[in-house]
């Protein structure tokens, strides 16, 4: 029997488990699918600006068990590449390594901290836990309404996240202090580029930025925050801002196992990978998702999202479990993109291709968010067909 590791529970971790353990189905092999992650739950990030973060996060143990794969809940301390070795932290085991003849690392990424005195202080909604806390403290402030700084909020970033937390922060507000609570809050977006979201292009700008003028979201771009204190933020101005709340919406990088692997590593963490995702130079391994710097078409490198996560996880299980097979592998390609930005009461922006061409706004892109985030990513559970079936990929498509 031949054993593939799965080292995450995230999007690409769980379609790489499916699409391997239905390809050893398919060609009668013998393979031993293994899942480990810390927890048995896939957290539904892309969602956690949302209220109500502790209902974001489904078990994975409906999807798995049916499909046959072993499920671990540990944490991967380390990767002996060499002798094919896992090293895990699991109460529950009593043996501390794990062995595989193959290996794909899907453990995601985590936020990437800025360099400032006392971000300690600051918020995130990055993680499952980073949410939950973030909405624990905004029921707190419920509490101290009356006080001004317990209802100024600053947001340090306006990529993705930054943008739909902002955009839906007085709603996040008013689900614990009411309607009039949040209304009165003061929301601050704060980026140190000169232009709202550089990475979402002209075209979808002017769009974002009503929805937030709408919001009353107050931007200040071309500012750093430079220091964090539990009732305060100093901008690179000089200027001291009384506040209770910073949230971090600075980015992500791979999580801190792609250090411990040997490999060469991009500027966000991302272990290198050829065409078929197998992590260059070293042998038995592939890199799926957050941690992968791999081409989704000919120009242009696969982003840390959901939407590429969970067809690059599929190529993934697919090419190992064909090597292991002795089976032909795949080339990973994935060149439609498309973003869905949510913008709170205003809608939503829809945008295709690399240049975020400009395709719908408001209430109709709002729809197309609200299936992408309540039924399309969510993991099919079901019996053993259904689920098998959901982690293919689509030969029409190649997703």
């Amino acid at each position: 029997m031949s054993r593939l590791l799965i080292l995450g529970g995230g999007f690409a971790g769980v379609m790489a488990a499916l699409n391997a353990a239905d390809e050893n189905d398919r060609h009668g092999g013998d393979i031993a699918v293994t899942l480990v992650s810390t927890t048995p739950y896939l957290t539904i990030r892309p969602r956690l600006y949302e209220r109500a973060p502790e209902t974001l996060r489904v078990p994975l143990a409906p999807t798995l068990e049916p499909a046959g794969i072993a499920f671990v809940e540990a944490t991967a301390r380390s990767v002996n590449t060499a002798a094919r070795i896992v090293a895990i932290e699991d109460k529950a085991a009593a043996n501390p390594v794990l062995t595989y003849d193959r290996l794909i690392l899907a453990t995601g990424s985590e936020l990437k901290f800025p360099s400032i005195p006392g971000f300690e202080h600051t918020f995130n909604i990055d993680s499952y836990d980073g949410a939950v806390t973030f909405d624990r403290h905004l029921r707190q402030l419920a509490i101290h309404a009356g006080a001004p700084l317990h209802n100024t909020f600053v947001i340090v970033g306006s990529g993705m996240t930054g943008i739909e937390l902002a955009a839906e922060m007085r709603s996040r507000i008013a689900v614990h202090g009411g309607e009039a609570v949040g209304r009165t809050a003061r929301v601050i977006l704060v980026d140190q580029a000169s232009v709202l979201a550089p990475e979402f292009g002209a075209e979808p700008r002017p769009v974002i930025e009503r929805a937030l003028v709408e919001a009353g979201v107050e931007m200040r771009l071309s500012s750093r925050v430079v220091k964090v204190e539990p009732d305060a933020v100093t901008f690179d101005s000089g200027e001291r801002l009384a506040c209770a709340t910073t949230v971090l919406a600075t980015g992500m990088r791979a999580s801190p196992l792609t250090q411990r692997i040997p490999g060469r590593r991009d500027e966000l963490g991302r272990l290198h990978v050829d065409n078929e995702l197998r992590v260059v130079g070293v042998a038995g391994l592939y890199a799926t998702g957050d941690v992968a710097r791999a081409l989704a078409d000919d120009g242009h490198y696969a982003l840390m999202s959901c939407q590429h996560s969970l067809t690059m996880g599929k190529y993934a299980g697919y090419n190992a479990a064909h090597d292991l097979l002795g089976l032909e592998l795949r080339r990973y390609r994935q060149p439609d993109y498309t973003n869905t930005l949510d913008l709170g009461v205003f809608g939503a922006v829809f945008t295709k291709g690399w240049g975020r061409r400009l395709e719908h706004y408001g209430a109709e892109a709002k729809k197309r968010k609200k299936w992408i985030n309540e039924e399309l990513i969510y993991p099919t559970v079901g019996d053993r067909a259904t689920v098998l079936a959901s982690g293919r990929i689509n030969p029409a498509t190649g997703r």
